[in-house]
């Protein structure tokens, strides 16, 4: 494990991003099953659209939300009291996936140089990990932390215009763990066509993970030692990213915008975008109730009747 410092411009880290308040849709959801999900009269809110590709959101502690703008190489915080959104680090390693684990350090999925990073509250940074068996990784994308530390993350293959490598070094894209202490990294599934968005319980029981190249969601049994089993259809859609609610409901994202599928895999509803693709999702605000959406180069948010989960 080998730590580099990476300096932040003095200037960005007091530059406000503008907020589009006024962008207010008026507009109905898709429910069925009696879902009760969104809240009474909410509405879709565009934050802000001035970016280029949002992707990446996880919230802290206090419910705001960190996300990724990958072509412009920044990771950007939404403040969940004040509304605003800033730049946080630039350059971020073209970060995509990010979460937090417990101590409050943010990981991100760094695919500038197929890096895993970890970012402490003083934003210096850890490279967590770049190879597998003295291979580069394909792009380490999308990540979830289980209670124990440890770290599954998707390693899928797209070339980026910033790359000087064409091909990919390892013989498949896979899905890996990151042991707790950050010693050992083992692949624990191969079997995909393009591994993308994750997510798991939060009693660590089931991790889902979309296969977007065979537009599939499988979930898997996790065991003890953190491999896995029992892999099981668990929708056929793919996905981009994925967040889970309080009730075990599972939201995906794709060109439909956002759909929440219960823990049977019945579609409960689904929430459009105004946007070509939808990228990723999750739960923010000081009470987790509120519905963060990256989508194409910009930011929504929705008041929900339920919470998310870690």
């Amino acid at each position: 494990m080998r730590t580099t410092i990476i300096s932040t411009p003095f200037l960005y880290l007091f530059i406000l991003i503008s907020i589009s308040n006024s962008s207010i849709f008026g507009q109905s959801f898709n429910t069925t099953n009696s879902s009760n999900l969104v809240g009474q009269g909410a509405t879709l809110r565009l934050i802000s659209d001035i970016f280029e590709f949002t992707e990446g959101p996880a919230s802290d502690n206090y419910g705001n939300v960190f996300f990724t703008d990958q072509p412009n190489n920044r990771i950007h915080k939404w403040d969940a009291d004040s509304n605003t959104i800033s730049i946080y680090l630039e350059p971020s390693g073209r970060s995509n996936g990010l979460y937090f684990d417990t101590s409050g350090n943010l990981l991100a999925c760094a695919d500038e140089k197929f890096e895993l990073w970890q970012i402490d509250s003083n934003k210096k940074i850890t490279i967590l990990l770049d190879n597998y068996k003295d291979k580069k990784l394909n792009g380490p994308n999308d990540l979830w932390l289980d209670k124990k530390g440890g770290i599954y993350f998707t390693d899928p293959y797209y070339q980026r215009p910033y790359w000087t490598r064409t091909a990919q070094e390892q013989t498949s894209q896979n899905l890996y763990y990151l042991s707790p202490d950050k010693k050992t990294l083992k692949m624990v599934h191969d079997d995909f066509i393009k591994p993308n968005g994750i997510i798991g319980t939060p009693n660590d029981k089931t991790l889902f993970v979309a296969d977007i190249g065979a537009e599939k969601i499988y979930s898997f049994t996790i065991n003890d030692d953190a491999s896995l089993t029992n892999k099981t259809l668990f929708t056929s859609s793919g996905s981009d990213g994925m967040t889970i609610d309080e009730l075990g409901n599972i939201y995906i994202t794709n060109q439909k915008g956002v759909t929440a599928f219960n823990s049977e895999g019945v579609e409960i509803l689904n929430i459009p975008i105004p946007q070509s693709w939808t990228a990723n999702v999750t739960f923010g605000g000081p009470n987790k109730n509120i519905l963060f959406i990256t989508a194409m180069n910009s930011i929504y948010t929705l008041k929900m009747n339920v919470k998310g989960v870690n």
